[in-house]
């Protein structure tokens, strides 16, 4: 089977192993991490937030650029709802919580993770059905 090109780099060149780009794992991803991440702050999290606690979490090539215009899509879409409250250091901050719709758009990324990561898994001889 062939896979698509430019879809795996070698990433140290003296050790030869192959790494899937993160980014474009990332890409089908990221949404359901925010969300995630946004229903765990309970109303306490803020844009600046989101990106430590990915980069935290691993994730270390995301950058504001990145979360910034999604968190706008999402609020946008109705799925988050964001409030301007005093900051006690600098500006202002937008914290976010999940509306009912962004909860519902959580249930459904994490069942569809789960199925897709089982067959992943089931593949390449991780886990068995």
């Amino acid at each position: 089977m062939k896979l698509q090109e430019g879809l795996f780099d070698r990433k140290d060149e003296n050790k030869g192993g192959l790494t899937l780009k993160e980014t474009q794992m990332l890409k089908g991803v990221l949404e359901g991490c925010v969300l995630t991440l946004i229903q765990q702050g309970n109303g306490t999290i803020y844009g600046y937030e989101l990106v430590q606690q990915l980069k935290a979490a691993g994730f270390t090539t995301i950058v504001g650029g990145t979360i910034y215009p999604l968190l706008q899509k999402l609020e946008k879409n109705g799925q988050i709802a964001g409030v301007m409250k005093k900051s006690p250091e600098g500006p202002d901050r937008k914290y976010f919580t999940l509306t009912a719709s962004g909860e519902a758009a959580l249930a459904d990324f994490t069942q569809q993770w789960r199925q897709l990561e089982q067959k992943v898994n089931l593949l390449i001889g991780v886990e068995k059905l």
